[in-house]
């Protein structure tokens, strides 16, 4: 197995389509390996080298993508998510210890002033329209020397490949370093799950700043030799007009991006046809076995429905193609780390049994940054702990059948409900809170709050949500926010999230 993305990225013919988008010609496999090459260069000329951070902040497409794909061959990669508002890019900036932050040339993202508050160098992408979909130039924004790279050239196997976030329990998210290894271990494991070969195309849609758009949707077929056609990002009305132009072999996405186009396939059956998938891939959060059962008649290929996290660098379990059997309502197999059954006291559970869900593997972070207490409870005799609760059945297909951790899984959004309580507490008018997620028909999970007024206080429903919308992004903006009286409480006297949403009838 290929231990660095340098290597993996080796294999793709030099004529060969890598990266594509919307009226764009196709970047070569050639033109990729110049353009990470010459990035990994003006990097260290700016005194960047290798486990440097370097967070990102592009809006979806190629740009996004082979910049994602240069930097984390050479550097530390910290894509960020650009719909954050100026307290959140702070926050991660700070948080990431971040050498430079590359932006759109002439960007008016909040990003820029929040790099400029932090002290973190800014530097330009400037894109080349004219040349292959993707290619791009990096300029520093402000002038002036940088010593020399600590550790200039090509990253090494244990060199940090990128850094994400994940959501916790807690407000604080815990920093995620992936190695070289981890990216290159997921890539190959997703590449022989889905049999990618140099004639497949896929057809992004997914954000290129979460783990599942970044790694499946991008460097998994990259690694076999595979193109992908890199969109703005998922837009129901455009999907099947870049479908037609793309011609791609599969796609991945989200449920809620699936039901989406579902509803508009049958005014699009031509399409579909003269297109046909080799497959569809789902993950991030369940796919009801409806919608699974819809869109396996209306393109006639099978939909693989995977599981993956942050800390396994995606993918962990996933159906497989056919011939093998794919099981509706189940994530699958083991499809790369080892996976087993724990139960409390630590000890593996036999078949049949309902206990965590436990993974282990070349993919799989080597743990949490500067959060000891978060290692141990995550790392158990050499098992990462998922927060999953699951069952396998006897052929090793694993069912999810609870979170036991509390975090909102939005369409695979996640949000950390004590964020969304931090801020709705720094509101003049509010004495307490809770947030929590509460059913939704199509994301699964929407973010809920409960809170009690200060004595003499007043405020509205909209004003609260207001409130959260200028601290943190749409995505974790409280859908419903109750003002009650008095918050039920659980036996012990403790504000409790699990099952509120059914006691205050939202479920």
């Amino acid at each position: 197995m290929q231990a660095t993305l340098t290597t993996l990225l080796a294999t793709g013919a030099d004529d060969s389509p890598a990266i594509g988008a919307p009226g764009r010609r196709a970047m070569t496999y050639r033109e990729l390996r110049t353009l990470i090459a010459s990035t990994r260069e003006r990097l260290n000329g700016l005194g960047i080298g290798r486990n440097d951070r370097v967070a990102i902040v592009l809006d979806n497409g190629p740009e996004m993508a082979a910049c994602f794909v240069a930097c984390a061959c050479s550097v530390a990669s910290a894509p960020l998510n650009p719909a954050y508002r100026g307290e959140e890019f702070e926050f991660y900036l700070s948080d990431l210890k971040a050498a430079a932050l590359i932006v759109a040339r002439d960007s008016a993202s909040p990003a820029v002033d929040a790099a400029r508050k932090q002290g973190v160098r800014l530097i330009d992408l400037v894109a080349d329209p004219e040349a292959g979909a993707g290619s791009f130039s990096l300029e520093p924004r402000e002038a002036g020397g940088a010593a020399a790279a600590a550790a200039p050239g090509v990253a090494e196997p244990d060199d940090v490949s990128m850094v994400l976030h994940t959501s916790g329990t807690t407000s604080r998210p815990k920093i995620v370093p992936l190695s070289q290894r981890n990216l290159a271990a997921s890539a190959t494991h997703i590449r022989s799950t889905l049999k990618f070969v140099p004639a497949d195309c896929g057809l992004n849609i997914m954000p290129l700043f979460h783990i599942h758009g970044l790694i499946a949707g991008v460097l998994a077929p990259l690694s076999a030799g595979s193109q992908v056609f890199c969109t703005p990002g998922f837009n129901a009305l455009k999907f099947f007009g870049w479908m037609d132009e793309a011609r791609p072999t599969w796609y991945t996405a989200v449920p809620t991006m699936h039901q989406t186009i579902l509803a508009r396939a049958p005014k699009n059956a031509e399409i579909i046809k003269r297109h046909p998938l080799r497959f569809l891939r789902s993950s991030s959060s369940s796919i009801p076995p409806q919608v699974i059962r819809e869109l396996e008649e209306v393109f006639g290929a099978p939909l693989i429905e995977s599981y993956g996290m942050t800390e396994a660098t995606h993918q962990m379990a996933s159906n497989p193609l056919p011939p093998e059997i794919r099981k509706p309502g189940s994530v699958g197999r083991a499809a790369g780390p080892e996976i087993a059954i724990m139960a409390e006291d630590g000890r593996l559970l036999a078949r049949g049994e309902t206990g965590e869900i436990v993974i282990r593997g070349p993919n799989v972070t080597a743990g949490y940054e500067a959060n000891p207490k978060a290692n141990a409870e995550a790392f158990a005799e050499g098992w990462f702990r998922t927060g999953d609760q699951g069952v396998m059945d006897a052929d090793g297909y694993v069912t999810i059948t609870g979170r036991l951790k509390e975090i909102i899984n939005r369409g695979g959004e996640k949000v950390s409900p004590r964020e969304v309580d931090e801020i709705l507490m720094d509101h003049a008018a509010v004495a307490q809170v809770v947030c929590f997620g509460m059913p939704h028909p199509k994301l699964g999970e929407e973010v809920a709050a409960a809170v009690v007024l200060r004595e003499g206080q007043s405020a509205t429903e909209r004003e609260l949500q207001d409130f959260v919308g200028k601290r943190a992004a749409d995505f974790k903006v409280p859908k419903r926010i109750l003002i009650l009286e008095e918050i039920p409480k659980g036996a012990t006297g403790k504000l409790q999230r699990i099952g509120l949403a059914q006691k205050l009838g939202l479920a």
